[in-house]
């Protein structure tokens, strides 16, 4: 499901002390850790002091046009981006970044009205950028230094990841060096705070770039052999690792997405013969595929997912709510969790709009008879909100970001030997 690529691994560069840089740097200059892109003077003021504590580098700019040059030369690990800008606003600065593939994050501030900022939020996410929930003017300093120490990717800070955005990674020399793998994020029941089930994600362990997510692999520009050998190696390894993953937390489901035009290359029922666990007590594998692949082709989908029931494998609709499409048809569809589109799910404990589409959305799943699944939980508020609508599982960074499969088993037993709860 990720869609970002990444900056060029820092954790072993020395830290320059803070900076503050206006838009007419030199062309060579390494770029600045944060940009800050507000028309006050006093905003970019107070963010350029907030961050001096954590020794980040810091550029500011009062209008879309400088912040876009500036982004061409080089980008940061954070945009801080105001609504009214001088002579532009906040969207021409969101259409470079998606044009640009900008992968770091960018988080709007604002005094204009939450609808107006979750309008906004929503536009970035269209345009592929990772959009974090908005902070409202007037903030503290402990907010703004809260949204550059957070860790939305991979469970490391901003400033220790990855990849230059025009690095791209060939998935057969990866696979070849066996530089790919699986990593897991907690799916957790909302109601008991209990570990049921993990999403495996899939990571590239770079001898140069470090950690990658699947935007440095996955494009429109990878052939099919390629995308189907990186399911076939993602579906095999979590078969293989159900395994250990059991023995630390009985019971668990694995899921995995996947791609509607791969599935038809994958010979699914002989490679579940071949890699599935031997125990009687294996639960069965979840395909995750998204709410807009499924509507384009529902008979297709509805004979895969036919098949692969005779195999221990269902389907799951991710980022579901975009577009409620078919719900007629839907229903005829064998699949047995229904995941909220993340971008509903962040805010919901304060957007009327957010919460009441994430209610119709756990009320659909309650009426299929399937399990309800809240992806993208960031906070602790949307946490309670989605679990008080009776939304049956959820993950996101609140309850842990993915990690390695040794981390991952590392973690769960040491939370049953304390009888820690994820939440």
């Amino acid at each position: 499901m990720a869609k970002r690529a990444k900056a060029t691994a820092k954790q072993d560069q020395p830290r320059e002390p803070a900076d503050v840089r206006s838009a007419s740097s030199p062309q060579d200059a390494v770029p600045a850790d944060v940009f800050v892109v507000d028309d006050e003077e006093g905003i970019c003021k107070l963010l350029t002091l907030a961050l001096q504590p954590l020794g980040v580098k810091t550029e500011t700019f009062h209008s879309a046009e400088a912040a876009v040059a500036a982004l061409e030369r080089g980008q940061p690990d954070i945009v801080f981006l105001d609504i009214s800008l001088k002579g532009s606003d906040a969207i021409d600065v969101i259409r470079a970044l998606g044009a640009m593939h900008y992968g770091g994050v960018v988080q709007l501030m604002s005094g204009n009205s939450a609808l107006l900022l979750d309008d906004v939020r929503r536009i970035g996410a269209r345009h592929g950028l990772y959009m974090r929930q908005p902070l409202e003017k007037p903030f503290r300093a402990d907010a703004i230094r809260q949204a550059v120490m957070s860790t939305p990717f991979d469970g490391q800070t901003l400033t220790t990841l990855s990849l230059a955005p025009t690095t791209r990674i060939e998935i057969s020399e990866a696979l070849d060096k066996n530089w790919m793998e699986l990593w897991y994020q907690p799916k957790v029941d909302l109601h008991r705070g209990t570990l049921v089930g993990v999403e495996g994600v899939l990571r590239c362990r770079h001898p140069v770039h470090g950690v990658l997510d699947s935007a440095s692999f996955l494009s429109s520009e990878n052939t099919e052999a390629d995308t189907t050998a990186l399911a076939e190696h993602e579906l095999i390894t979590a078969l293989r690792d159900w395994n250990e993953l059991n023995a630390a937390g009985p019971g668990l489901r694995t899921a995995v997405n996947v791609s509607i035009s791969v599935l038809g290359n994958l010979h699914l029922p002989a490679l579940v013969r071949e890699h599935r666990p031997k125990s009687e007590k294996w639960p069965g594998l979840i395909l995750e595929l998204t709410e807009e692949e499924v509507v384009k082709d529902l008979d297709l989908v509805h004979e895969i997912a036919t098949q692969l029931r005779i195999w221990g494998i269902t389907l799951a609709i991710a980022d579901f709510g975009e577009g409620f499409s078919s719900f007629a048809r839907m229903r005829e569809l064998p699949f047995s969790e229904l995941k909220l589109d993340s971008g509903f799910v962040g805010g919901c404990a304060d957007d009327a709009r957010n919460a009441g589409i994430c209610q119709a959305i756990i009320d659909l799943a309650r009426h299929f008879g399937v399990v309800s699944v809240a992806a993208g939980l960031e906070n602790a508020a949307d946490l309670a909100a989605i679990r008080d609508m009776g939304c049956h599982l959820g993950q996101g960074p609140v309850l842990a970001e993915p990690m390695p499969k040794a981390q991952f088993l590392a973690d769960v037993r040491k939370r049953a030997r304390t009888r820690k709860s994820w939440f």
